[in-house]
Formats: structure tokens, C-alpha cells, sequence
């Protein structure tokens, strides 16, 4: 994450915008300032199962003719998801712009999303610009992708959704959700009651809104039936003359407040985990070591 002074406000720019390629010919819909960036992948498809298993030698039919065992056929899926992003922003819209951590989880959709999200109604917290709500919907049946209505954020979902309408599989919802708010709009709380995976990209950069994050996890998860959460984040490192050393100060205190929510369950019991991130790379981006990705289970 970079800055610069812009008027009176620091304005932060993505790392990841130095190594995605944005689109010269497609023009951003909602502000001219805006621009669209283009995240090609390609994955493989099992398109084809065996029908009699791996060990299942010469067989015949009843005429006596050879059946062939036919082997799985993978085959390359490949497609491009258009993005409309801010180039930079202020820290409060920092969700207008593309991070490490939508794009790992974005990796990890691609390479078990077939298994983890079919027939399933998928829940994204803090989705910016709905790119891991996108690949999400490649796979799920349903996707209710979520995040405060602030700065146009869920007009920007809403197109980036109406863009790549081509991927999508699942019915597409975008709905206003307020980590800070002590009540949820009628729809939100209605969803939740279908939802059983939860996915959370590089919400993470602010005590303030890590400690309402947690919370508002409190509650999606002590809803029914039991859910899975994935969350993607990348730790940020300061250097501190305190500690005397680099840290990861929004990190720690992430797991800190995790360690207190899952210690003190309401209605829900967790099981928290660190998955490996040696999954393929679908998508171009630096994978780089700070990335982390958590799953949380719940069991109501």
C-alpha cells in the first residue's frame, strides 16, 4: 500500500495496480476517473468422469464387444474478469480498489470452488468491487455480496457484476451491510438464514473496523445452519521503535480480537484454522509471503 498527498487528504494506491493490465478499449460506466483493469485466467475443468473406475482392466459388453475404460478429461476453462476500479483513494474507500487478498482468494475459488461452493448461497463481507464475489458466483447457486454503502461502492459492485454477467452461474444480490450498525436491513437478515459460506478479502487494515468486522462475525455465525468463512488478508508491516523490530500491529490485534470471539462463543462453537496457500496461481499477481488465508467453521 503507497500514498501520496492529494489536497488536504493522504490518497493510497494498491500495490496490485503496478501488475494488472488495464483495459484501453473498455471505459469505465460510472465516473471518468475510474478505471478497468482485466484479470485473465485459466483453470482446468474435469468434464468427464470415469464411468468404471481407475483399475477396471479389459471388460465386455453382453454382445461381447470391448467396452473402453474412459479416463477423466481435463480441459482449460479460461475467461476474463473486467474490473471498474479507483485508481487510489482516501483510506475510508479504500474498498474501491483491487487488493493482493481478493485475488488469492479469487485463486483459491477457481481451484476448489467446483467442491466448496456448488449448491451452496455464498455470503461476501467488505466486498469492494465485487471481484471475489464474481468468481464466487462461477461456481455457487446463489451469491449475496455485501459491503457499506459509502462512496458508490455498491453502484461499482452492481456494474462490475452487469459486466461480467457471462460468468456468472449463481443469482447475483448486492445489499448494503454496516459492520458498525446495530441493525441489519430485512433482506440481510433473511439471506442469512440460506447462507453456509462466508468469504472476507483484505477487510483488515484498521483496529476500529477489525473489532466491528469480529462482531458482526459474532452474529453471522450464531445464525443457522452452520457456515464455513474463508477470510484473505495480506499483513502489513511497520517498523515500530517500541518494539524495535517490523510488525504487523492490524494483524496481531485480528487475531487477538479472533482469539477473544472464538473463546467466548455465542450460540456457536468455532474451529479456526490457517489453510496452506499452495494452491495454483490462477490470476497475475505477486503471491507474496505475507498473504494468509483463515477458515473458521461454525457449528450452531
Amino acid at each position: 500500500m503507497s500514498s501520496m498527498m492529494s489536497s488536504d487528504e493522504y490518497q493510497i494506491t494498491s500495490e496490485i495496480h503496478q501488475e494488472i493490465n488495464r483495459d484501453s478499449t473498455e471505459k469505465p460506466s460510472l465516473a471518468t476517473e475510474n478505471v478497468v483493469s482485466r484479470f485473465p485466467f485459466k483453470y482446468a475443468l474435469n468434464i468427464e468422469s470415469s464411468e468404471c473406475g481407475t483399475n477396471c482392466g479389459v471388460m465386455m459388453d453382453e454382445d461381447g464387444d470391448l467396452i473402453v475404460c474412459r479416463k477423466p478429461v481435463l480441459m482449460q476453462k479460461e475467461g476474463i474478469i473486467a474490473i471498474e476500479h479507483s485508481y487510489s483513494t482516501t483510506l475510508d474507500l479504500v474498498g474501491r480498489q483491487i487488493w493482493r487478498g481478493a485475488l488469492l482468494l479469487g485463486d483459491f475459488l477457481l481451484h476448489y470452488g467446483s467442491s466448496l461452493l456448488q449448491d451452496h448461497t455464498v455470503l461476501e463481507l467488505g466486498s469492494g468491487v465485487g471481484f471475489t464475489s464474481i468468481v464466487a458466483a462461477m461456481f455457487a447457486s446463489e451469491v449475496i455480496c455485501t459491503d457499506i454503502d459509502v462512496g458508490g461502492i455498491l453502484e461499482l459492485i452492481r456494474a462490475n457484476a452487469a459486466r461480467n454477467y457471462k460468468l456468472l452461474k449463481a443469482n447475483f444480490t448486492v445489499l448494503g451491510l454496516d459492520f458498525y450498525a446495530h441493525g441489519w436491513c430485512p433482506n440481510v437478515e433473511a439471506k442469512l438464514t440460506n447462507v453456509t459460506v462466508v468469504l472476507v478479502a483484505d477487510v483488515i487494515y484498521d483496529n476500529d473496523v477489525t473489532e466491528a468486522f469480529v462482531n458482526t462475525l459474532q452474529r453471522i455465525l450464531r445464525t443457522p445452519p452452520d457456515k464455513t468463512v474463508y477470510i484473505a488478508l495480506e499483513k502489513r508491516y511497520v517498523f515500530t521503535v517500541a518494539d524495535f523490530d517490523s510488525v504487523a500491529p492490524c494483524y496481531e490485534y485480528f487475531l487477538q480480537c479472533l482469539q477473544k470471539a472464538q473463546a467466548k462463543p455465542l450460540d456457536s462453537q468455532w474451529e479456526v484454522e490457517q489453510v496452506p496457500i499452495d494452491f495454483p496461481q490462477y490470476f497475475n499477481y505477486e503471491r507474496v509471503k505475507e498473504l494468509v488465508l483463515w477458515r473458521i467453521i461454525s457449528k450452531c
